[in-house]
């Protein structure tokens, strides 16, 4: 099992990375994959699929993906009309700030966007997309100048397009699954997996429930989310346990068989493998 995990420098002092007007084709675009950093993507032009969490979207011009870490994700380019993007890649520790008096948090817009398990917006205004883009050439600018000071004016820039997302452009139902790109099943049996972690989740138990032949399931399966149902489904295992991890005080054994590990060594040999450290490592690491 090896998923693509895009790799960051975990102890790099200024945790950022832009990744400027860049046109995808079938050929340069990255597989299914998934990070702990944050990741906003911004359409410039041409069109496309994204596959996020559980849904797929369609992507065209003015679109913006908010796409919080430690959640799979994958782009399809059109092959006719490849979409340009900029994607700027953050740790959520950098736009961190002391409360001010009043609850605005700059990830305001990524955790809407995850309550919702909606991950898509619209910059419906000329105006909005305008300044997105305005700040995001003063990024590239800044990167390549390299002026004194040209981290804290790339962190400023960055703030300041989270400060407009977060204020004026809310995440919403907006109706974009994509039924003609993903069956209907396919859907349906996405949501299960995230809602049963710990249900028995192989290929003859999910293309059962789906109706359809284990050896259709799984062609469709691949093609649609580039990953293998082994695959995807530790990586969705592993990814919910890390949230467990944090957010409560279960054990760590407890925390595994929820998850649908089937012992405590398989948990700790994948938990590893995806993540690099333990999960006991990992729960004293965030804390």
């Amino acid at each position: 099992m090896n998923p693509y995990r895009k790799r960051f420098d975990a102890m790099t002092p200024f945790p950022f990375e832009c990744v400027y007007r860049d046109t995808k084709s079938a050929q340069n675009e990255l597989p299914d994959h998934f990070h702990e950093w944050y990741e906003l993507v911004y359409i410039y032009s041409g069109k496309g699929t994204f596959f996020v969490d559980q849904t797929f979207y369609d992507a065209v011009a003015g679109d913006i993906f908010l796409i919080p870490g430690n959640t799979i994700h994958r782009s399809f380019p059109d092959p006719d009309e490849p979409k340009t993007s900029t994607a700027l890649f953050f740790n959520a520790s950098l736009v961190h700030s002391a409360p001010l008096g009043d609850s605005f948090s700059y990830l305001r817009c990524f955790d809407q966007a995850k309550r919702q398990k909606s991950y898509r917006l619209s910059a419906e205004s000329a105006e909005a997309r305008q300044t997105i883009v305005s700040l995001i050439d003063s990024i590239r600018h800044e990167e390549l100048g390299k002026l004194t000071g040209y981290r804290q004016a790339v962190l400023l820039h960055l703030q300041q397009i989270l400060l407009l997302l977060g204020r004026t452009l809310p995440s919403k139902e907006d109706g974009s699954v994509l039924s003609t790109t993903a069956p209907g099943w396919m859907t349906a049996i996405l949501t299960y997996i995230d809602e049963h972690p710990g249900s028995p989740l192989g290929l003859s138990q999910l293309a059962k429930r789906a109706a359809v032949t284990p050896a259709h399931f799984s062609r469709v399966f691949k093609k649609l989310t580039g990953m293998n149902v082994t695959e995807y489904v530790t990586t969705k295992r592993i990814i919910r346990a890390k949230e467990l991890l944090m957010q409560s005080e279960t054990n760590v054994a407890d925390i595994a068989e929820q998850c649908g590990f089937e012992s405590l060594p398989h948990f700790h040999r994948m938990f590893k493998k995806l993540t690099g450290t333990t999960p006991s490592h990992y729960k004293k690491s965030e804390n």
